[in-house]
Parts: C-alpha cells; sequence; structure tokens
C-alpha cells in the first residue's frame, strides 16, 4: 500500500512537459474557431485539447464541463479557464479565459462603430434586416434543442410551463424564475425523487475514448489543484475587488444616475444569475434593455444577436453592443462614440471578471461537488425553466421581427403583446421560413444561414430604395 501511495504521488508531481508558450498558441486557436455557441465552442474544445493535443482525458474533461455547467455564466469559457488552470496554474486559466472573449469583443466593438454610425445606410440596414429575420430562425432552434435535452419527464415540462407563464403574461424577473426553479429541484433532488435526476448535458465527442492515465497530464491531481482555502480565498478577494472596483469608479465618475452606473450594476446582477445560457439571459435584458431602461429598441437586440452568432467567442458577447448603444444614445458630456467604447468595455468586464472568479474559488474543490444530487437536482429544475424563458424570448423575438407594430394590451392584471396584424411584413416572414428551412431541413450551420440571409437582406433593401 505504502508503495502505491508513493508511485502515486510520485505520479502526481511529474511534469506535463507543455511549454506555456506553446499553450498560448493553443488557446488563441480555440479562440478564432469558437463559433457556433456553447455546443460548437465545446466540440472544437474536446478536438483539440483532448483528441489532438491530448492534454487531458475524456473522463476529466466531463467532469471539468459539468462543474461549469452548475455555474452562471458562458460555460465553454469557464472550461477554458479551467483547463489552461488545470494545465499552468493562475496564468494558464487567466491566457486561456481571456483570449476565448478577445477576439469576439473586438470584431463586436467594430460591427457597435459601424452599426451606430451608418446604421441607416441601406446596405447596412439591409444586413441586419436579413440578420434579424435568420436569428429568429436560431432561437427556435434553441427552444427545441434545450427542451429535447432539459424536459425528460412531466415535471420538468410543468417547470418551463410555469417559467414561461411568469415571464411572458406576468413578467416576473428573471431571476426569481431561476431562484424558484433552482430551490424546487435542489429539494426534489435531495429527497430523491426519479424526475430531478441530472441527465443529458452538452456531447463531447465520437470516436476513440482518451483515458486520462493516457493522457499528457495524467490521471493524478497536479499540486496546485489540490484544495487550498487560503489561496482560493485570496485570488477571490483579488478577483472580487477587480469585478467591483470600476462600478464604483463609475458611480464616484458619472453618478449614481448615469448610463454608466446602471450598466455596470445591471450586468454585474446578470453574471449572479446567468444559468442555462445566452439565449435565457437574453429574455430578460431585452426586456429591461427595451422596456424599463431604453437603451435600444426592440429590433436591435436581434441586431446584436445577429451580430455575436456571426463573430467568435460566447453568445453573452451580446450584452456589450447593448451597453455600446445604451451609452451612445446616453452619452452624458462624453462624446457618444466615446462613452459608447467605455460603457462596451464596462459591459464586457463585469460580464466575464466573474467567470474568473467562480473557477479559482471553486475547482479545486469540484470532487466535493461531484455526485451532489442535490445540486443536480436544482440544475435540471433551472434548465428546464430555462426552456420557458428561451420560448418566451423566441416569441417576443418572432413578434418583433415579423411586425413593425405591437400594441400592448392589459387583461385581468396580465400584459400582452399582440401584433398588428396590418403591419405583417411579408420580407421578414419569408426571410425567416427560408432560414428555418435551411436549418431544420438542409441542417445547413448557422453561420452560412446566417450569412445568406445577411446577403439576401441586403439585396432586398437595396431593391426597395
Amino acid at each position: 500500500m505504502a508503495g502505491k501511495t508513493a508511485e502515486k504521488q510520485a505520479g502526481e508531481e511529474r511534469h506535463h512537459g507543455v511549454s506555456f508558450g506553446e499553450a498560448f498558441k493553443v488557446w488563441l486557436r480555440v479562440a478564432a474557431l469558437s463559433f457556433g455557441g456553447p455546443a460548437g465552442q465545446i466540440a472544437v474544445m474536446h478536438r483539440i485539447i483532448v483528441d489532438e493535443k491530448r492534454w487531458i482525458g475524456e473522463h476529466r474533461f466531463l467532469h471539468a464541463l459539468n462543474y461549469c455547467m452548475l455555474l452562471p455564466g458562458p460555460e465553454a469559457q469557464q472550461l477554458a479557464i479551467y483547463i489552461g488552470w488545470l494545465m499552468h496554474r493562475t496564468p494558464g486559466g487567466l491566457v486561456a479565459g481571456i483570449l476565448f472573449v478577445l477576439p469576439g469583443f473586438l470584431s463586436i466593438l467594430g460591427l457597435s462603430f459601424i452599426y451606430a454610425a451608418y446604421g441607416n445606410v441601406a446596405i447596412v440596414a439591409g444586413l441586419f434586416f436579413g440578420l434579424k429575420a435568420a436569428v429568429l430562425a436560431v432561437v427556435v432552434q434553441a427552444v427545441i434543442r434545450i427542451g429535447g435535452r432539459a424536459l425528460r419527464s412531466k415535471v420538468m415540462v410543468a417547470i418551463a410551463a410555469a417559467a414561461f407563464v411568469a415571464i411572458f403574461f406576468l413578467h416576473v424577473p428573471f431571476p426569481l424564475i431561476v431562484l424558484a426553479a433552482g430551490m424546487i429541484g435542489f429539494f426534489g433532488g435531495r429527497f430523491g425523487l426519479a424526475a430531478f435526476k441530472a441527465g443529458g448535458g452538452h456531447k463531447a465527442g465520437s470516436g476513440p475514448v482518451l483515458s486520462d492515465a493516457d493522457s499528457v497530464l495524467g490521471e493524478a491531481i497536479p499540486a496546485h489543484a489540490r484544495p487550498n482555502l487560503s489561496w482560493s480565498l485570496r485570488i477571490s478577494t483579488v478577483l472580487f475587488a477587480l469585478w467591483l472596483i470600476p462600478v464604483a469608479a463609475v458611480y464616484a465618475v458619472f453618478g449614481a444616475d448615469s448610463v454608466f452606473a446602471e450598466i455596470g450594476l445591471f450586468f454585474s446582477k446578470m453574471a449572479v444569475v446567468t444559468f442555462g445560457g445566452a439565449y435565457a439571459v437574453l429574455a430578460y435584458v431585452a426586456q429591461e434593455a427595451v422596456q424599463h431602461f431604453g437603451w435600444l429598441r426592440p429590433g436591435e437586440m436581434l441586431d446584436g444577436l445577429g451580430m455575436a452568432e456571426t463573430t467568435p467567442g460566447p453568445l453573452i458577447m451580446v450584452v456589450q453592443f447593448v451597453g455600446f448603444m445604451g451609452a451612445y444614445r446616453n452619452p452624458g458630456s462624453l462624446d457618444p462614440m466615446l462613452a459608447a467604447t467605455l460603457a462596451a468595455m464596462l459591459t464586457t468586464w463585469v460580464t466575464f471578471v466573474p467567470c474568473f472568479l467562480w473557477i479559482f474559488l471553486g475547482a479545486p474543490f469540484i470532487e466535493k461537488l461531484r455526485g451532489n444530487v442535490a445540486l443536480a437536482g436544482a440544475m435540471s429544475a433551472i434548465t428546464a425553466a430555462v426552456v420557458g424563458v428561451i420560448l418566451n424570448l423566441a416569441i417576443w423575438f418572432g413578434l418583433h421581427t415579423l411586425f413593425a407594430e405591437v400594441a400592448v394590451v392589459r387583461l385581468a392584471g396580465l400584459r400582452l403583446d399582440i401584433p398588428v396584424l396590418q403591419s405583417a411584413v411579408p420580407a421578414a416572414m419569408a426571410l425567416s421560413a427560408v432560414a428555418a428551412i435551411a436549418i431544420f431541413r438542409f441542417k445547413t450551420s448557422v453561420i452560412a444561414t446566417l450569412l445568406s440571409c445577411a446577403a439576401a437582406g441586403m439585396v432586398w433593401t437595396l431593391a426597395m430604395n
């Protein structure tokens, strides 16, 4: 037994031999190819990190992914942070996470400049007209895909239906829906109810399975990855300060009523409740950004989502566009483009810095979370509720894409958005139908569908002018 223990310790201390410079190039490559939403991003990461580079084994990859799916925020970026940290400690996690976001940030920032400066030019307006019509089909696909994975029982269907009613008819805030679903699932899992047992998730890939023992890192736990409460508290304190100090700074410099203070606080809150992926959160962001803050017009949320769908990085990067446009229209004493750029940077900062906090704080302790039936039940119920929230998003997007006017009707305490039939937009309906056929019938990729519809939108708009 002592010999086996010594052998295991020796295995734990071995160096994997992957240089930091080599890892930097790999993470740059992962970032450049991170299209297609979380499923596509995770598949790319699996192909490069597990199949090609063989850094970690299949079991360790899925174990890390399961942990990331328990967290708020984009699971694909958090998975990159986790693996980068596992391979090269804190610097590795920082590089992997930053590079995963950077290409998308720069791309959307550039598109936001064009949108704000030239959005009324026919060819630019046509591009986003086509994107909006295609994005509607993409959101419907998300409802079906996530629903097929999450609604495994009548209980989960009921939770999804209740979430839809709560947000669509009663306008209950998204965080309260997440909290209620999580509590139901937590106690359902704790009491061992079959409906709340975990299952499903993202598929890593197919083909030969690389065992942890045969990977570059091996199956043992690296010394820096063992639980260390002191290190976790120190790094968490630093990251927590980095997250909130900019928010406090904009309060002090621009005032509590400024758009910067609103953006810092609102998206910091979003970073804590973004369970279920970008589509779920977008329903709440769209509701608040359009109806409460007035940062965007209804159709513009679809324009931003089209940008996020066609650029690398997490789909939640669309919030950068929301912050940009919010400050562009409410710049205060600043130049509108300068204010918009600062707001885009602030939005991105408060959205993604917490992702590093969650990983560095919790990753060393994930073995204690693994197999926890109560937490698994909570996440199952939250995912089911997310289906109802995304269905609300699909209907909201559909109303504002296919109709030029939407009336608000109040009935028995409920608020309903009713389309004005005379304001139907036949061209948008036709493009959305074509996008749906391409995606569902011919299995065309999302990127190809979006680009094709964008081109068709430009041709249509130019022909009409």
